[in-house]
């Protein structure tokens, strides 16, 4: 409505308005579009549309960044280099601004401290972990906690600001499934740990699939493809949710203790329905390319998600969202397992994307127009036809509802869709306390930062 009348008052006044009069009624709307846009529950800021050229120091300008590279932000933002770590992974921000990532690769935790404009100053905060990967930091009392996972238990360290090495070692949870659980004879497809912790001191622990999709870990102890809450010093261990193959990312929306992850979904999907097609129980690369979707969805006590019996369909009105299950043709073609009694996925994302990392901005220094939002890490897809994922998805939160709005790029450019050329795989986001957004990549071996410059 602003809009039109500043149009029709540009006609009305005709050549005697001044450019000066015409520029300020420009600006009172574009500050009125974004005073709107930020107030109701679901805010949709831009996506990303600039294609910003990576800045690179000299220092960190080997290979990929041997070549000039580029990625797409929102207006108003840039995008470079930080730090160069091989295969970082998950990461926090600690209470002092100090940064931890894992590397899973080495056993070890790595502190990333700034070091004004030079480059930051990379130590090992603590070394000979199995395969250490979720970084968690929470306060009980006056006491702070880092919390870090190994494939086959839960560590927690107490943290004094300025700490430099991990300090007062606690196992709050042992015996884990790994690969060197007997049963499984060395093979585990997902046996990296992710945790959360909520507001009440309850630690929740991902304890993921093995496989692609079988049986064997829906009745192992403890079950495979799950969720389980411990107290925050391991006791009273208790099942919390089934059905999720392999849950990564595990955040709280902010100010409650809403769970919500993203999931990596099953490959290979063989096609469910008896059609026309005949294609009925073979795997159709056009079928699997978009079937079933990721997920990032929230996670309820009791709740069972459906893996590996029933598999969300996207292909109906609603799309992502809230999806109806197919009966998987492999585990329940005769329909034995009611898919109708699973609970359903919130929200769906392209098959084969690999969601990794979730962050919610809300309570961030993130830019206001982003901050009522999640961005997730996909890692991208492996065994897609034409290649998908290798982006930061952002989803506008509608607060009313509780739920993600529609995905959208925040991020972009790690895959080059003429060549299909890959040069990054991002993985985890935290938002440091200047309100940058730091991006972990265990291909391009590197950690970015988006900073944000106001417009004018």
């Amino acid at each position: 409505m602003l809009i039109l009348c500043v149009l029709q008052s540009r006609q009305w006044l005709g050549r005697k308005v001044s450019s000066r009069l015409i520029s300020l009624l420009a600006l009172f709307t574009t500050v009125m579009h974004f005073e709107v846009l930020s107030s109701p529950a679901l805010a949709i800021p831009p996506a990303a549309s600039v294609q910003t050229k990576l800045k690179v120091p000299i220092s960190m300008s080997y290979e990929p960044f041997n070549t000039s590279r580029y990625l797409k932000v929102p207006p108003n933002f840039s995008i470079s280099v930080y730090a160069r770590i091989k295969k970082a992974r998950f990461m926090a921000v600690a209470p002092n601004g100090d940064l931890l990532v894992s590397q899973p690769s080495t056993g070890k935790v790595l502190l990333v401290r700034p070091n004004g404009s030079r480059d930051p100053i990379i130590s090992d905060f603590v070394a000979g972990l199995r395969r250490p990967h979720d970084i968690v930091f929470h306060k009980i009392n006056n006491t702070t906690y880092i919390y870090i996972s190994e494939t086959h238990q839960i560590n927690r360290f107490i943290y004094k600001p300025g700490n430099t090495m991990a300090q007062n070692r606690q196992v709050v949870v042992a015996g884990l499934p790994d690969a060197s659980t007997r049963e499984l004879r060395g093979s585990y497809g997902h046996e990296l740990k992710n945790i959360a912790l909520d507001a009440n001191h309850k630690l929740y622990v991902s304890i993921a699939s093995t496989c692609n999709a079988c049986l064997s870990d829906t009745v192992s102890n403890p079950k495979r493809g799950a969720i389980y809450q411990y107290n925050a010093d391991g006791t009273n261990r208790r099942l919390f949710a089934q059905g999720l193959r392999n849950a990564e990312g595990l955040a709280f929306v902010p100010g409650t203790n809403d769970l919500w992850v993203t999931v990596m979904n099953r490959d290979n999907v063989a096609y469910p329905f008896r059609d026309a097609t005949g294609n009925y129980g073979k795997i159709i690369p056009s079928y699997v390319d978009n079937h079933p979707p990721e997920q990032f969805t929230q996670v309820r006590d009791g709740g069972n998600y459906g893996w590996p019996f029933c598999n969300s369909n996207p292909d109906t009105s609603s799309g992502f969202n809230n999806m109806p299950f197919d009966r998987d043709y492999e585990f329940n073609a005769d329909g034995r397992v009611n898919c109708n009694a699973m609970d359903k996925i919130k929200k769906g994302m392209q098959a084969h994307s690999a969601p990794l990392g979730l962050t919610f901005l809300q309570n961030t220094n993130f830019p206001r127009l982003y901050s009522n939002g999640a961005v997730v890490g996909l890692h991208g897809s492996w065994n897609r036809q034409e290649k998908t994922g290798y982006n930061i998805a952002y989803f506008p939160w509608d607060t009313r509802r509780n739920l993600p709005g529609n995905q959208m790029n925040l991020v972009s450019g790690w895959l080059l869709a003429a060549t299909q050329e890959v040069w990054g795989r991002p993985v985890d986001m935290v938002v440091d306390q200047q309100g940058n957004l730091l991006i972990s990549d265990d291909y391009g071996h590197a950690i970015y930062k988006l900073s944000y410059t106001p417009p004018g």
